[in-house]
């Protein structure tokens, strides 16, 4: 699908920097989001180009988004509170998502865990209501949830997953970077993302993952703490934004850091 909301997420040169912002809704407050509309304005100091969020940030920070593409979160279910636990559901409909402006809506879904046919119908329903409004739906395709282990995070499980999520009807893929990532992208035919995962040991370790990705023919990143638990969150969006729309070295984006 090739829609103008897309298009306010992904740039003439078909890559984007997404930054997630949706953590709370899991896990509460959280160092970085404690002021999520000063957070909005520092990262589009840096140059980002879309922001991932939850139904109650988009309301609240309607004028701080403005600049941004919008992806709602569609889907949820247990908290950190309950670890986790549990299958998630769609909790946000295309009508709330068109009420607050968004340009998308994401989901998550799961090839491999136990209960998978819960999060695969899940993402299919959202495609199919979303697409009747010519909505663009991200899909979060984790291999074996986000606790798998290494037998799930393999370029074959991983590039399984993205190539479902195509299928599924997704009009944009976001999942584990892996080495040799041409291979998930050549084999999904829609644009693809990296998530940012877990903080990294160090900012270079973030910026080689994603300049390994954009190399392979990614289409950028949806990364959340790996910017804004990091000392200078506008510096570090203007690195990886340097990286995606710039074609700038791991090295070249580092100068952009504080010392």
């Amino acid at each position: 699908m090739t829609t103008r909301r897309l298009h306010h997420i992904l740039q003439a040169d078909c890559r984007t920097l997404i930054v997630a912002m949706d953590h709370a809704a899991l896990d509460g407050p959280m160092k970085g989001l404690e002021q999520p509309g000063r957070t909005i304005e520092k990262i589009i100091a840096g140059g980002a180009d879309a922001v991932l969020t939850t139904y109650g940030v988009a309301r609240a920070f309607a004028k701080e988004l403005a600049p941004l593409g919008l992806i709602l979160r569609a889907d949820g279910g247990s908290t950190g509170l309950n670890q986790g636990r549990g299958p998630s559901s769609i909790q946000f409909t295309v009508e709330s998502a068109l009420r607050v402006g968004a340009d998308a809506l994401a989901v998550c879904a799961y090839p491999g865990v136990p209960n998978e046919e819960v999060s695969l119908n899940n993402l299919a329903h959202l495609v199919e209501a979303a697409h009747a409004w010519g909505m663009p739906v991200l899909a979060e395709m984790v291999p074996g949830g986000f606790d798998s282990g290494p037998e799930f995070r393999t370029l074959q499980a991983i590039a399984a997953a993205s190539r479902i999520g195509a299928e599924l009807g997704a009009d944009m893929i976001k999942c584990p970077y892996v080495e040799e990532f041409e291979q998930v992208v050549v084999g999904t035919y829609v644009p693809v993302v990296i998530l940012g995962g877990a903080r990294q040991g160090s900012e270079k370790d973030m910026l080689v993952k994603i300049r390994g990705a954009v190399d392979a023919g990614g289409a950028g990143v949806a990364v959340g703490r790996n910017i804004w638990q990091t000392a200078d969150m506008t510096r570090m969006t203007a690195a990886v934004a340097a990286i995606i729309h710039h074609d700038a070295t791991v090295d070249e984006a580092l100068a952009l850091m504080p010392e």
